[in-house]
């Protein structure tokens, strides 16, 4: 189904930071890690990349799942295909 241009803007504002194109190469080489690893990682606070991480998962860009102690992450087939289009402009 063709998206709207409202929703196709979604999408690239779920990747449009440095710091969520960051995080979708790290949920690539790592999937399944919880927000506060993710925030290690990337040495950043939990509470900005869970602000991150929200945008991403309304843009279809990552999937949140519950382990009953923390929220793990893994990219969506979407959030795949973002990552290979992004490198592609290198």
């Amino acid at each position: 189904m063709k998206k709207t241009n409202r929703e196709l803007e979604r999408i690239i504002k779920g990747f449009a930071n440095h710091r969520r194109l960051q995080i979708l190469a790290l949920l690539k080489k790592e999937p399944e890690l919880s927000v506060q690893e993710v925030a290690e990682r990337v040495k950043s606070d939990e509470k900005n990349i869970s602000a991150h991480l929200n945008k991403m998962a309304i843009s279809g860009l990552v999937m949140k799942r519950s382990d009953n102690r923390s929220v793990r992450l893994k990219l969506t087939k979407r959030g795949n295909n973002i990552l290979t289009f992004v490198r592609m402009l290198e």
